[in-house]
């Protein structure tokens, strides 16, 4: 059966069913899912989602197959440092409209070798040299492995000999280590990109389509196979496509200048940038970060283009430093320059980086739609409408891995058949109301600021572990609540010292 039909007979669940309830006592019976036994799992991406899946799913002792499909080179998600080079053109059309990294044609017979696909599949990395943390390590860690207590000089310079923060290359090796130092680095698959999948309603089971990049005879080549599973948890986080606004005039500034229209996953550091006139564009986190940064080499002023909107963490002190000047939403571009709405402008720019967000695409479940860039018909974040899927990782920002956690355990404990799940009509319920209190987009997956009802709702559904297997959720602590407020208050304690010191 081809994916397309397999994608067009996709059925869900009556509207009350029960999901995740086991159907025997017997320590060697099979977890059961509905009328169906989870043997087997494929857990999509190695990141902190990802990695604290695979542990959750190994300590429940219930499945005889957990495969990890990572497409990069080695285990951290975001975190993962490499010295891509920067794409000198953007298709900025498909960005705008929240279109790019479209589904990929897949061969028509199975397993096959093919020239590597030449499709941007924007897995280049956002990380640049210095990057640090803006969390409390403490606020990060999971709960059974704390991050390693390493401070760098600059951050130390900044914050204080106890600074909480860490360095990029820490967060990475300690999201490979929770899957080391557990035992679970042989269940991964690197350099795999998963393509399809897509549930066969014959069989209940994913269908599963896989390509390698590998050197076969000395030359690059793509291994395409497929693999069949039970269920499946999406753990490929949603920071990879870059959102660029759609602005008049935008894309024939890129086409004349190539390399002057970026976004910050792109920054590499200030250099390139030195005597250069800049215009960031954002109010978030990455925005001020990268605005900041450059004022120690581009023209002063640097540019920041805000909507009056920042983030709720952060507030705007990092824009108040007397080398950034503040303008309104860009209205339109001629030549090299950027007007703004308020009806003035700036000529002879350079750079417009964008501190714009993401797009949360998800190429290899066709069947499965966004909305508003974000995923609907999710129970807690965690529980697709379709009983096998499961999301881990689909949160906003604050207290994040320890988020992962909670979810992944209690996802792990329902496909176990230890655990159990309301009725669909209560689950459509939560999601309805969600809606009404904070609107359908990005803002409906953000936690914050009831972190406790969120981690104590997955707690119930978890439960303890059966038996000695499973791993153990504790009780929410408002310590991390306190721990994750008090780095945001020294990051802007940080910024006002360097917007005192900062000289025209």
């Amino acid at each position: 059966m081809s994916a397309v039909s397999m994608a067009q007979r996709l059925h869900f669940p009556s509207a009350d069913s029960q999901v995740g309830v086991a159907s025997s006592s017997s320590d060697d019976s099979p977890p059961v899912y509905g009328t169906m036994a989870i043997k087997s799992v494929a857990v999509i991406g190695a990141g902190p989602a990802g990695v604290i899946a695979v542990d959750a799913l190994v300590k429940e002792q219930a499945f005889d197959v957990i495969r990890v499909f990572e497409r990069q080179e080695k285990a951290g998600g975001c975190w993962v440092s490499r010295d891509d080079e920067p794409p000198r053109e953007l298709d900025l059309d498909r960005l705008a409209d929240r279109t790019a990294d479209a589904p990929v044609a897949i061969p028509a017979s199975l397993p096959c070798r093919t020239p590597p696909l030449t499709q941007q599949r924007f897995t280049d990395s956002p990380i640049y040299p210095g990057l640090e943390t803006n969390v409390d390590a403490s606020a990060m860690s999971f709960s059974q492995e704390s991050i390693p207590v390493v401070r760098s000089e600059w951050s130390i310079q900044r914050h204080g000999e106890d600074t909480p923060f860490r360095p990029h290359a820490v967060i990475r090796q300690y999201v490979e280590d929770v899957l080391t130092v557990n035992g679970n680095q042989h269940l991964v698959e690197y350099n795999t990109t998963v393509e399809r999948a897509i549930k066969n309603p014959e069989t209940e089971k994913w269908d599963v389509v896989l390509r390698r990049r590998e050197l076969h005879d000395g030359a690059p080549s793509d291994y395409w196979w497929s693999e069949t599973f039970d269920a499946i948890m999406v753990a490929s986080g949603h920071y990879a496509v870059p959102y660029i606004p759609a602005i008049k005039g935008l894309k024939e500034l890129a086409m004349r200048n190539p390399g002057s229209v970026e976004h910050t996953k792109h920054y590499r550091g200030p250099e390139k940038y030195r005597g250069k006139k800049v215009v960031t564009v954002g109010a978030s986190v990455s925005a001020a970060d990268t605005a900041i940064s450059v004022t120690s080499t581009a023209r002063s002023p640097v540019i920041a283009v805000v909507r009056g909107r920042y983030n709720p963490f952060f507030g705007d002190e990092a824009f108040k430093n007397p080398n950034i000047q503040r303008r309104p939403p860009i209205s339109h571009i001629t030549e090299r320059t950027v007007h703004f709405e308020d009806g003035t402008s700036e000529s002879d720019v350079d750079h417009i980086i964008f501190g714009t967000g993401f797009t949360w695409q998800l190429p290899f479940l066709p069947q499965i739609p966004t909305r508003n860039n974000r995923v609907p018909d999710i129970f807690l974040h965690v529980f697709h409408r379709e009983p096998t899927l499961m999301f881990i990782g689909a949160v906003g920002a604050g207290l994040t891995f320890k988020i992962f956690e909670w979810q992944a355990v209690a996802a792990a404990r329902v496909l176990a058949g230890k655990a159990s799940l309301p009725p669909m009509a209560e689950r459509e319920k939560w999601e309805k109301e969600g809606i009404e209190q904070r609107g359908d987009g990005p803002s409906f997956s953000v936690v914050s600021p009831h972190f406790e009802s969120y981690f104590e709702r997955l707690r119930a559904i978890a439960g303890p572990p059966r038996d000695g297997k499973g791993r153990p959720l504790p009780a929410f602590d408002e310590n991390w609540v306190i721990a994750f407020n008090s780095g945001h208050e020294r990051r802007k304690r940080m910024w006002r010292r360097l917007n005192r010191g900062a000289q025209l």
